[in-house]
């Protein structure tokens, strides 16, 4: 199963500017639902308060600290599932990806939730595509495929 990491993130590396913070500023959201419709988004509890739209055609998989994510993923059965944070989240993931889908945006924060929090491996990642989400507007998604190596 394909594992991907999904995310809009400043030009900073940030994801949002707190965790209650709802991502108004992303302008990707339209290739975000047609890359995830028809499978599993693996998101966290403050992630999930943050959205204020319904995610139809997919199923959440909404996750806390305590979960083992290595259970989750072995109960999901589809050909791919996303995980769509927060930085725990992701962080949480990191050693199961196959893939991340990063969306810059040109905007920074300065200070804010990264793409990860406390990453205990560097993740080398191959670039497979970089697709113009917004031609002119410079917010590119760069899609990698994970490359693991221990620290």
């Amino acid at each position: 199963m394909d594992i991907i990491l999904i995310a809009a993130i400043t030009a900073d590396g940030f994801i949002a500017r707190h965790e209650n913070d709802p991502v108004t500023w992303s302008e990707d959201l339209h290739v975000f639902k047609e890359q995830t419709m028809g499978f599993p988004i693996i998101m966290g509890s403050n992630t999930a308060k943050t959205i204020d739209k319904e995610l139809e055609g997919r199923k959440i998989i909404v996750v806390h600290r305590d979960d083992e994510p290595k259970m989750i993923l072995e109960n999901i059965k589809a050909k791919k599932c996303f995980i769509a944070g927060g930085g725990r989240t992701n962080t949480m993931f990191a050693p199961f990806l196959t893939h991340l889908y990063l969306t810059i945006h040109p905007i920074v924060f300065g200070k804010g939730i990264p793409l990860f929090t406390g990453l205990e491996e560097q993740l080398f990642l191959e670039l497979i595509k970089a697709v113009d989400v917004v031609p002119g507007k410079g917010i590119i998604q760069y899609q990698y495929k994970s490359q693991k190596k221990k620290m």
